[in-house]
């Protein structure tokens, strides 16, 4: 590995998640690490359920619980104060991880100019759910992009589900953000330093019960998403952070404000070329749009009756993702979003 392994503190954020959690923390132990240099910092706020109860189960465990539901980055920042490790790890309390995660991840900052490790997300695709078919389907794209943002220069931003950063490099959290997890990531990019990516080091979730379940998730990560560019201007400055700048425009500025705009203008566009210019490549171009909406609706039509095939389950995902981007920006600028999750209902890994 080319340096000792160093002592690491494994966080775990958890609200309500009694029945996931005790599979989290037998999960967690079990991780290929010397148990002596692992310290594992439990929170659960607010919770109502007997989460408290199973983390005490644990005596090793550091549980952190106070009555009031404060919100995860509050969470967060109190875990934080307790972190005495030169490595800090954050994983969600609904995702499983491999056991060789931490050693693969770990393994990274051995590079003085990593300040932050991205571990992979993977989505359990469900038999006969089309949302956890579609749900993979986005995660293997969304690590194809992780793949090369990491070989162009770093990755952009960390899924909370598992990353990890120096703790050297950690600057508390505006208790009101939404995407922690890609604020922090951030913060690290800012400071200087790179964020791997490590795709042997990944979790294991399970979809959403449905897509209705799903678009209250997927909307309030979209408010996030333009709350965060009141964090992260300076980010866009191309003269400070070349790399950077261009990987967060690219990455996430066309991505998640242009790209909804840019759809319907696109098809109304084409309609009007196709009524006042005689050209077949406009008809086609525009066929071939009417013909994806087509698909889209028709899988969301279908999919509350039976599993739908790839051809299908693409269009209508993407078209489902660019609706909730419309949504979350409506929230945001409505100024009707919170800091506490309203938590989607999810499959179970029994």
């Amino acid at each position: 590995m080319g340096f000792c392994l160093p002592e690491v503190s494994f966080i775990i954020a958890a609200w309500n998640e009694a029945d996931i959690l005790e599979q989290k923390l037998i999960n967690t132990i079990g991780l290929d690490y010397p148990p002596g240099k692992i310290k594992v910092i439990c929170i659960t706020d607010g919770s109502s359920d007997n989460s408290v109860e199973l983390v005490q189960k644990y005596p090793f465990i550091t549980l952190l619980h106070i009555p009031e539901r404060q919100g995860k980055p509050a969470a967060i920042n109190r875990a934080m104060r307790m972190v005495d490790t030169p490595f800090a790890f954050f994983s969600d309390a609904n995702a499983l991880l491999n056991k060789a995660a931490l050693m693969n991840m770990v393994a990274h900052f051995s590079n003085k100019n990593v300040g932050g490790v991205a571990g992979e997300k993977k989505i359990l695709s469900m038999q006969n759910s089309t949302l956890g078919k579609s749900e993979s389907l986005y995660w293997q794209y969304e690590s194809f992009l992780k793949r090369q943002d990491a070989a162009f220069h770093s990755v952009v931003g960390a899924a909370g589900e598992l990353f990890a950063i120096r703790t050297s490099l950690w600057q508390p959290l505006d208790e009101k953000i939404i995407l922690d997890d890609f604020i922090i990531s951030m913060q690290v990019r800012l400071s200087g330093y790179r964020f791997a990516y490590e795709p042997s080091a990944y979790s294991v979730e399970l979809p959403s019960r449905s897509f209705a379940e799903e678009r209250k998730r997927k909307t309030r990560i979209a408010a996030g998403a333009f709350q965060s560019m009141n964090y992260l201007n300076k980010a866009l400055n191309c003269a400070q952070y070349p790399a950077l700048s261009f990987q967060f425009f690219s990455r996430r500025i066309l991505r998640w404000f242009v790209a909804p705009v840019l759809l319907p203008l696109l098809l109304i566009t084409n309609f009007l070329l196709v009524m006042n210019y005689d050209s077949s490549v406009f008809l086609i171009i525009f066929a071939g749009q009417l013909i994806f909406y087509f698909a889209a609706l028709t899988g969301f039509i279908l999919n509350k009756y039976s599993s739908l095939p790839g051809w299908l389950t693409a269009p209508l995902y993407f078209v489902f993702m660019n609706s909730c981007l419309v949504s979350g920006s409506m929230l945001y600028f409505k100024n009707n979003h919170s800091v506490l999750w309203d938590k989607s209902l999810r499959e179970s890994f029994e």
